[in-house]
This record gives C-alpha cells, sequence and structure tokens, in this order.
C-alpha cells in the first residue's frame, strides 16, 4: 500500500456522525486528512464506511489518540507524524441525554482544551474549528473556569450534555487568545440526514420527535405555534466545516449555521406526519406543562425541552462564508422527507 501524504487536515470525533461526513468531503477535495480513533475496529469501520461512498482513501492517516488526556494520549510517533497538519476540526464529543457529569465533562470540556492545547503545538497550524452546540456561545463576554457552585447550578439547570458543551464553547473561546490559536467555533442546528439519500446515522433530539410520530405517540407536540427548531442536512454542514479555513482570517469567530427555510415545528411535524402516512398531532402542549408531567406519560426527555423555544438566531456570519464559498442549502423539504423515510428504513436506529 503507498504511504497517505503528510496530512495537513486533522478531524477528530472522525468516527461520528458529523465526523465522518467532513472526511469524506476532504478526501473528495483531494485534501490528506489524518484521524484520531480510539482502536483498530473504528478505523477499519470508518474505512469501510468512505469506500462504501466512494472515497479514495488513499490520502487517509489514522492515528489512536484520546482526547480525554493531554497531548491527545498520542504517542511521539503518532505526534510526530500530524507535524504538517495546519487545520484542526475537533468534532469529538459525547452526544446523549441522560448523561452524568463524570461522565459528560471528560470529553466535552477537558476534551475541548486539550484540542486546543495540541493545536497550539503544530509549527503550521492555519485554524482550529470546534464544533459548538445548538443554542450555545451566544455569550458575547463568555466566562470560564466557572465557581464550582455556578458550575454545579449550570449541570443542574442544563443537564450534562448542554451544560459541557457550554463549558466546552466557553473555555476555547476563552483559553484560544491566550494561546495564539486562531478560532472559529461553529454552532449548527438540529442536523439531519444527507439531502438526496437522507442517510443518517444519528437518532436523538429532533428525531426522537419523529419517531414518536410514526409510532402514534405524539398525540400533543411540546411548545407554540412558532417554536422554531431549524435544522440544516449534514452534507451541507460538511461543506461548510470544510470551507471555514480556507475563508475564516479573524482570531475568533463563531458561526450559526442553519436552514432558513425550516418551518416553524408545528409545520415541520405537519409536513413529516403527511409524507409518514401518519396522524399528526392533535394540538400543542406548553413546554412548563411537558415538565411537570411524567416523562412515561410525555415520552419527552427533560433535557430536550430546552431546544424548544421560538428564539431566531443570527446568521449573518455564516451566510456570508456560504456566499465566499460558493454554497447554498439543498431544497429542504425533499431532504427532509428523505431523512424520515430513511429514519423509518433503519429502524429510528434499532435492530
Amino acid at each position: 500500500m503507498t504511504p497517505a501524504p503528510p496530512p495537513r487536515t486533522l478531524v477528530l470525533g472522525a468516527t461520528g456522525f458529523l465526523g465522518r461526513w467532513l472526511v469524506l468531503e476532504l478526501l473528495t477535495r483531494g485534501e490528506p486528512v489524518a484521524v484520531t480513533v480510539r482502536g483498530t475496529g473504528r478505523a477499519a469501520a470508518l474505512r469501510r464506511w468512505l469506500h462504501e461512498h466512494d472515497a479514495d482513501g488513499t490520502a487517509l492517516t489514522t492515528v489512536t489518540a484520546d482526547l480525554t488526556r493531554p497531548g491527545l494520549g498520542l504517542t511521539p510517533e503518532d505526534d510526530a507524524r500530524l507535524t504538517e497538519v495546519r487545520d484542526v476540526h475537533n468534532l469529538a464529543a459525547r452526544y446523549d441525554f441522560g448523561l452524568t457529569r463524570a461522565q459528560a465533562e471528560p470529553p466535552n470540556v477537558h476534551g475541548a482544551l486539550h484540542a486546543l492545547r495540541w493545536s497550539a503545538t503544530r509549527p503550521r497550524l492555519r485554524r482550529l474549528v470546534h464544533l459548538s452546540g445548538y443554542r450555545v456561545g451566544r455569550d458575547p463576554n463568555p466566562q470560564y473556569p466557572l465557581t464550582d457552585r455556578a458550575t454545579a447550578a449550570l449541570y443542574t439547570r442544563l443537564g450534562a450534555y448542554e451544560a459541557s458543551k457550554q463549558l466546552g464553547d466557553a473555555a476555547v473561546r476563552v483559553t484560544a487568545p491566550r494561546l495564539g490559536v486562531p478560532l472559529t467555533t461553529v454552532n449548527p442546528s438540529s442536523v439531519i440526514g444527507h439531502s438526496r439519500t437522507g442517510e443518517a446515522g444519528q437518532y436523538l433530539g429532533l428525531a426522537q420527535l419523529v419517531r414518536q410520530l410514526h409510532r402514534g405517540r405524539l398525540p400533543l407536540l411540546p411548545g407554540t405555534r412558532r417554536t422554531f427548531l431549524p435544522v440544516v442536512t449534514v452534507d451541507h454542514l460538511a461543506r461548510f466545516l470544510a470551507a471555514v479555513p480556507d475563508h475564516d482570517r479573524a482570531p475568533l469567530q463563531a458561526h450559526t449555521v442553519l436552514d432558513p427555510a425550516t418551518p416553524f415545528l408545528p409545520d415541520l411535524i405537519t409536513l413529516l406526519a403527511t409524507h409518514l402516512h401518519v396522524r399528526p398531532p392533535r394540538g400543542l402542549i406548553p413546554v412548563p406543562l411537558v415538565r411537570r408531567l411524567p416523562r412515561a406519560l410525555t415520552g419527552a426527555d427533560p433535557e430536550t425541552l430546552t431546544f424548544l423555544s421560538e428564539d431566531q438566531y443570527d446568521t449573518a456570519s455564516a451566510d456570508h462564508l456560504a456566499t465566499a464559498a460558493g454554497l447554498t442549502h439543498p431544497p429542504l423539504t425533499p431532504a427532509l422527507t428523505h431523512w424520515a423515510t430513511r429514519l423509518v428504513t433503519d429502524g429510528f436506529g434499532t435492530p
């Protein structure tokens, strides 16, 4: 086998839902890419997936790493293999609801800082791109670290996943200027499947609502007529992430990425109900009331309710970059219906 060329881009979290689509996009562009994995089995699975999607894997380098350890847990030999890396994409995170703080904090907070500090050691570093969370990073003056009391209160109020993503976002935004690391944080909305095939591979968040809808377990929809849960297709987000290092020049940049064509949530759910030939919810139920009802009755994970809001989002910087990169969102209604069909075909991620 011909040795892979020295990688210029490192993707952390490459075996996850978003990571593999970003790696596919970069390889398709002819970019030599390195990825971190936690075992040979995951590396082999990623290569199989890339091959199934017609990617040439000869420009792919894999190294074993652990983001929860300083220096990413790299051996000196693997660290040396990454000397030419100029762009780092950190998409690594533990995404799940019902986590404990002890489960969420090491990958989502400490891991974010380890990725940042390791990036600062690259002699040719151009930019670190940190994938942040939905509804995260909106504070123009982030603070990190917080007091122990404030940190504990945040975990109690938001749940471990969202709190850890907020803290990880604040940590890198506060620390990057001190280390002289050019940083872009990308805050995507709810990510749905590929715009043409619907392929997803992730079944949390909005997908859980679609599962309840399909199985006739969504008699009432949480929220209001103007609840806005924006979406973005995974292929558009991958193209956007790949374009960031070529276009961002400011030392610190943040982008919110969503498809502005997303309808309000009741209309979105009605659209999917029609497509799936199931009954739409009979009405709406206020989110505060859902919080007070037993989960066994509502079927709603309490941590997901914080995402149901009437808020709108400033996408000006992301729109500017997309225009400069020649990117446009794919048609949304077909993307949504392809995704819903694929969710059903995949059994919503269960055998």
